[in-house]
């Protein structure tokens, strides 16, 4: 099987996601890292893709730059990689899907509902891919997770706990730093701060492991920093079309947690609980009977935890193989083999409804509110 041609746009020297991808996209042989514009400074962006072993002709200054040359390349990348800033997110995505490329786009999608709708429109016009990395998703128990649920193994859902909180924006003396600044900052974040940063991975994960969306949501933000603009925390609660009740908490100022991303999933006939610091794990009690640990890389998982497994029994997989395996979902739809494990535009519009909704709501002290897309309601 021949590689395929991948090109990243941001996640340059020094970024945070950027390390995750390349090591994603390139752990499997099924991408070759062909083409980049890595960062805003189009000289330092060129050396450094350069560094990486990019070829001189495609170490790109800019995003259009590189739109440009590789259009009409011979070798054009099949998949591009949207790692920048929010705000420019659906420029960029639309770019590329409307030019006939396929688009991995960082969360969140977009920057407005209406924005996200459009791109699910693009993507379909184009017959182009566009998924969205929820690789939270991709980890082989949260797959693990889905499969029991949609199989009945714990009955109807009734009820499930997320969140994701950390404590790494909680010194107030360094609210100035860039890395953490924009991200409270609404002409880089949007209209959201945590919820759009963390939260909507924590929200997303509870419809992907339920096979469910979000119907309606009632929100409670705060900015306990004040000099930001955005929240820094949020409680939302939500109620799922198909009735589950759901709870979600996420924070940045939660000083003493690291990366607290966890889900709990209570049905009729048992309960489900997975923590992104013991990915490893799947806690199963089965109603009336004793809690049980099913690990990774044990025999009788199901199809998809045992598909995304590299390693054996006991031998951790961390967050970049995570990643590496929305990779492999890529790698596959683009060959055309469907995999509906992968996030695609809807549940990036999705998740931006939502984001909208929760900000309507916390100005309304706690409002109940239509959380889906007009599109899809």
């Amino acid at each position: 099987m021949s590689k395929l041609n991948w090109g990243m746009i941001g996640g340059g020297e020094g970024s945070q996601i950027g390390p995750a991808h390349r090591l994603g996209a390139q752990a499997d042989g099924r991408f070759n890292f062909a083409a980049g514009a890595l960062d805003h400074r189009p000289e330092e962006g060129r050396a450094y893709a350069q560094r990486l072993g990019i070829a001189a002709d495609r170490a790109y200054g800019d995003w259009k730059e590189m739109l440009m040359g590789e259009k009409s390349r011979d070798d054009r990348i099949d998949l591009v990689t949207v790692a920048t800033p929010n705000s420019t997110h659906f420029e960029i995505a639309k770019a590329f899907l409307e030019a006939g490329f396929n688009v991995l786009c960082e969360k969140p999608m977009t920057m407005t509902v209406e924005e996200g709708e459009e791109i699910v429109r693009v993507a379909e016009k184009s017959g182009k891919i566009c998924a969205v990395n929820y690789c939270y998703s991709a980890y082989p128990m949260v797959r693990q997770a889905r499969a029991m649920v949609r199989a009945g193994e714990i009955g109807k859902v009734r009820l499930l706990v997320t969140n994701f909180s950390h404590g790494h924006h909680g010194d107030a003396t360094d609210a100035d730093n860039p890395r953490v600044r924009w991200r409270y900052d609404p002409k880089m974040a949007g209209v959201s701060g945590q919820f759009a940063d963390c939260g909507i991975h924590a929200l997303h994960m509870a419809s992907f492991v339920c096979d469910d969306e979000v119907e309606r949501l009632s929100a409670d933000f705060a900015s306990t920093i004040p000099s930001r603009k955005l929240e820094d925390d949020a409680m939302v609660n939500f109620r799922m079309s198909g009735g589950t009740v759901g709870r979600l908490w996420t924070s940045s100022v939660a000083i003493g947690r690291q990366h607290g991303f966890d889900i709990q999933i209570f049905g009729e006939t048992g309960g489900l609980r997975w923590a992104s610091e013991q990915p490893n794990q799947l806690i199963y009690t089965p109603v009336g009977g004793r809690t049980q640990i099913i690990e990774k890389g044990e025999s009788g998982l199901h199809e998809d935890a045992r598909r995304l497994s590299r390693v054996s029994i006991a031998h951790p997989e961390g967050f970049p193989l995570a990643v590496a395996n929305i990779y492999c979902d890529l790698a596959d739809a683009i060959a055309g083999e469907a995999r509906d494990g992968l996030p695609g535009a809807e549940a990036g519009v999705r998740s931006m409804a939502a984001v909208h909704a929760a900000v309507a709501s916390a100005k309304e002290n706690g409002a109940w509110m239509d959380a889906r897309p007009p599109m899809f309601r």
